[in-house]
Parts: C-alpha cells; structure tokens; sequence
C-alpha cells in the first residue's frame, strides 16, 4: 500500500516539474506550445475566413472556452488527475503480473514504419473515440456530462474544450487497454494527439470549410455544426455525426447528417437557456442531475 501512496504523492511533484520544464524550456514535443500554436493558428483562420460574418470573434463564452482549454489540458491533471490515474495503471498492471501476464502487448507496433505507427494509432483511436462519443448522447448519465460540451450557443475553435472533466476520464480508461495492446510509443501518441486538436479546433471553428470529397473521410465545421443542432432529425433524437477527427465512420454506420448548410441553425438543448453558465456550476450540474 506503502508504494501506491508514493505513486499518488510523487505523480503531483512530477507533473509540476512536467509542466514547469514545458514552460520554460520549449521543445519540439511540448503540449504547451503547440497547443497554444495551434489555437492562434485557427483563430487567425477565424478572423481572415469567418463563416458566420455576423458573429463576434469574441462570441458568447469566449473566456470561459479559453479557461476550460487550459484546464481540461493540464489543470486537471495538475490537481489530481495524473495522480490517481498513475495509481490505477500500477494496480491493473500489477493486477496483471500476478495473473502471470508481464504485459498487453499484443503487436508490437514500434516494429513497423514510423508512417505506419502514426496511420493505425490514428485510425484505431479515433474509432474509439467515435463509439465513446455515441455512449456519451446513448447512456442518460454520459449524457449530463456531456451536456457541458453542447451547452454553447456560438460555435469557435475553443468550443472543442469546453467539456466535464469526466469525459477525460470516460474516454482515457476505454482508451487505455486498446492503446497498450499495440505498443504506442509517447512520440507517436503526441503527434497523433495534436493532429486531433487541429481537426477539433477546425470543426468547432468558425470557417465553413467542407475539404471536397476529403469530407466524406474527416469531420469538418460543416458537418460538425449539425452535431450540435439544437432540433435533431426523427430517426437520430440521439445524436448524429459524433466522428471526433474522422467522418468516414459516421457514413459507415448511418450517424451522419448535412440536410442543408447549417451556417445559422440554433444549437444546444432543450431549455438550455436554464443551464448553468459559470464553470463551477457546470462542473457540479451533472452531479445534481
């Protein structure tokens, strides 16, 4: 017991250290950087190619996006997140050795292409994620969660990070298991993680851009508009189109959805003119709920 509670002490003072060396000594495979690189990257492309011209750059809840980035991305893990989830891999990977398995690897994808590495980590975490994200709007208490993320009224490239810190969880402990099985290295992991932030940041944003026929293969603000559409078809009161960087699984198992372009549709919920606006309160509705 003595070396899990040095695991959860310890994981605070390394991920303070983690994030202090991200800071002040910038590197290629810095979270930090890049994510702040890659916002104003979109964010300029907001400015020069808006979609909705009418639309204030800083639109309703710009601040609060720009907060929830900072905190889904590394607060959380800051004040207790990494800690808890470094104890929980130790005790499931001691879990293992004690029923005679050393580890999950079952393919050992470092064998292969860096190309090839980056191709099926891509593809096979993204088809996680689209199943995640249909539970999310399928299961009534994934869907209190996740109401945070369709709490907002104008769509911008930080709407992508206004979610509940349970959906980090949801999503890293389904993601785990499938991920060790094929032997992700942390260099590969990072690139294939902040491919997913651009595509994210692009399909919240304000720019109408739909990629040609690239669009029946990776989700685009065109079609991820009608994700967050207020009033859902008949057959779909679930939800449609919940591809996260891909838009090929949407057409492969009928989620997807474009009736018309989507540039002025209300978006939200029912009555979410009522739901809560600050981010304590929205932290805490799902628990009232």
């Amino acid at each position: 017991m003595d070396k899990y509670w040095d695991i959860f002490l310890n994981s605070f003072v390394g991920y303070f250290n983690y994030l202090v060396e991200e800071i002040t000594h910038p590197k290629l495979t810095g979270y930090f950087y890049w994510l702040i690189g890659l916002s104003l990257l979109v964010m300029i492309l907001e400015v020069i190619f808006p979609w909705r011209k009418q639309q204030k750059f800083f639109r309703q809840g710009f601040w609060l996006d720009l907060f929830y980035i900072f905190f889904n991305f590394f607060l959380f893990s800051l004040i207790g997140y990494n800690a808890v989830s470094n104890v929980f891999v130790n005790l499931f990977n001691d879990g293992l050795v004690a029923i005679g398995i050393k580890n999950l690897v079952a393919v050992n994808i470092a064998t292969y292409p860096v190309w090839f590495q980056l191709f099926v980590m891509f593809v096979i975490a993204d088809f996680i994620q689209w199943n995640v994200h249909v539970q999310l709007h399928k299961r009534n208490w994934l869907w209190k969660f996740h109401k945070v993320h369709h709490s907002v009224k104008e769509m911008g490239f930080a709407r992508q990070f206004r979610f509940h810190f349970m959906e980090t969880v949801v999503y890293k402990s389904v993601q785990y298991i499938p991920l060790a099985m094929i032997g992700f290295g942390i260099q590969e992991f990072f690139l294939v993680h902040m491919i997913g932030v651009f595509v994210g940041h692009l399909n919240h944003a304000n720019v109408g851009w739909s990629y040609g026929v690239f669009k029946y293969i990776l989700n685009n603000p065109k079609m991820h508009i009608w994700h967050h559409a207020k009033t859902l078809p008949k057959q779909h009161q679930k939800g449609v189109n919940f591809g996260l960087s891909l838009s090929v699984w949407d057409y492969i198992f009928g989620t997807a959805y474009i009736p018309i372009e989507g540039k002025n549709i209300d978006i939200g919920f029912e009555n979410d003119e009522n739901y809560p606006k600050g981010f304590w309160e929205q932290m805490k509705q799902p628990f009232k709920e």
